[in-house]
């Protein structure tokens, strides 16, 4: 697929029907794309053998050939050509079966030349979306050396775009996002891709001090400042001079250091601890917290200035309930790298055992998943990681967890969300195999996703 190509894609249309197959190309060469048609399935599978489609639309049952073995032939010559099944004797079943083995959609004749138009532009706006995810890939991969975030989620791949974007500046950044979720390893990726890459990096937990000595550990003393005090101690702010310092759990910090702490990002200088005169400070400032910020800056237990000094850019990394592209990727990851640690020949997880980690919810996030694989790798006994090295809770796992959201019970209206949209995304997509699945018609589930984007906007 080449630039320029999405908006009239290249089709290839396969139906043993001559006039259904006249229809189609002719309603698809009026909406501006290259048409090849033929009424043979070997034939089909000559022509995908010698070039590349963007989308072929193609009947299931073609004369002496399964329509169903063309898609799956289709999808391992060209992974990336999408398939449109368009038939008229086909079946809920085979419908299913068709989405499983990577269908993009499935209509059922007679079709609307609307239908087929907007299938096959959904396809195509699909090929633009992964050639641009493939290129945020390569670029979120960086320079050899430097931090690097695994990822295939869309929504991940532009964060990581927007933390490139920002990483050159000394803008301060506040990052969000559940426990687990991978909060330093952003605060690391900015730091690395920064002029200050060559500088410290260096952190601090706010919640795991109390006042007193997170004070010292931040601001440092000299010497006699206090009984015990026998020497000069240099505080982090002034030790990550020309680099990063990342204060996570930030919001764990008492409203009296919250003010200390402000003056400092405000004056740029720093006053130890029984020190006459301040010192110069040169650092930026990356904070990170698993808490709902705004809403404890609207009930008083955040100051909103120190919020805004902090908060200049954003970035909130989603749960890996969110993004479970990533749960494959991160597991072969995590497999590798305890394996190579433990000196054991593990190297793949089995399908079946790939399966339970995709339907668990994670609610420790990517940390959770590295336990889970650790553990994983510590007990298989030959070169594969097996359901029964997975932990029995999970094995046991039945139905879909209910994630607790910002701390709270999820409604019903926010279950029926999460449910959709697992049931669309297990139909590959298709909203009309989905809306059969659901019981509701098609309309009805147009308008609930409708609505779900424009909460959400």
């Amino acid at each position: 697929m080449r630039d320029g190509e999405l908006a009239g894609g290249r089709l290839l249309i396969v139906d043993d029907d001559k006039a259904a197959l006249k229809a189609l190309e002719q309603m698809m060469k009026k909406a501006g794309h290259a048409v090849t048609v033929t009424q043979s399935g070997g034939n089909a599978l000559a022509l995908l053998e010698s070039r590349a489609f963007d989308v072929v639309l193609t009947e299931l049952q073609l004369g002496n050939m399964d329509g169903m073995q063309l898609l799956r032939r289709c999808r391992e010559i060209h992974p990336d050509t999408e398939v449109v099944v368009v038939t008229g004797r086909g079946t809920l079943a085979s419908a299913v079966e068709a989405m499983r083995q990577g269908a993009h959609d499935y209509l059922a004749k007679p079709v609307r030349p609307e239908a087929v138009g907007g299938a096959v532009a959904g396809a195509l706006e699909k090929l633009r979306r992964r050639r641009e995810r493939r290129n945020l890939m390569r670029r979120a991969a960086g320079d050899p050396g430097k931090v690097r975030i695994l990822t295939q989620d869309a929504h991940m791949l532009h964060l990581l775009e927007m933390a490139r974007q920002v990483a050159p500046t000394d803008c301060n950044v506040l990052i969000t996002g559940e426990s687990g979720t991978g909060k330093e390893l952003f605060a690391r990726y900015l730091h690395h891709h920064s002029r200050r890459g060559a500088g410290p990096f260096l952190a601090v937990n706010c919640g795991a001090f109390n006042e007193d000595l997170l004070a010292n550990e931040l601001f440092g003393h000299v010497k006699g400042a206090f009984t015990g005090a026998h020497a000069d101690k240099q505080g982090l702010l002034e030790a990550a001079r020309g680099g990063t310092l990342f204060l996570d759990e930030i919001t764990e910090m008492s409203p009296s250091m919250q003010v200390k702490l402000l003056r400092v990002i405000q004056e740029k200088e720093v006053l130890p601890l029984g020190a006459t005169r301040p010192a110069k400070i040169d650092v930026r400032f990356v904070a990170a917290t698993n808490r709902a910020v705004q809403d404890m800056v609207k009930q008083g237990g955040f100051r909103q200035d120190l919020y805004f000094r902090l908060n200049v850019v954003n970035l909130h990394i989603p749960a890996l309930s969110l993004r479970r592209d990533d749960v494959p990727l991160l597991a072969s990851h995590f497999l590798l790298k305890h394996a190579a640690l433990m000196g054991k020949p593990v190297a793949e997880l089995a399908p079946e055992a790939l399966d339970l980690l995709r339907a668990y919810d994670f609610p420790g996030n990517v940390r959770e998943l590295e336990n889970i694989i650790e553990r994983g790798v510590a007990l298989a006994d030959a070169d594969r990681i097996e359901p029964v090295h997975l932990p029995a809770d999970l094995r046991e796992l039945s139905i879909r967890t209910f994630r607790k959201k910002a701390g709270r019970l999820p409604t019903l209206e926010e279950q029926e969300h999460d449910y959709i949209n697992w049931v669309l995304q297990e139909a590959g997509g298709n909203q009309t195999v989905t809306a059969r699945l659901l019981g509701i018609d098609r309309v009805s589930l147009w308008r609930k996703l409708k609505r779900y984007e424009a909460e959400k906007a």
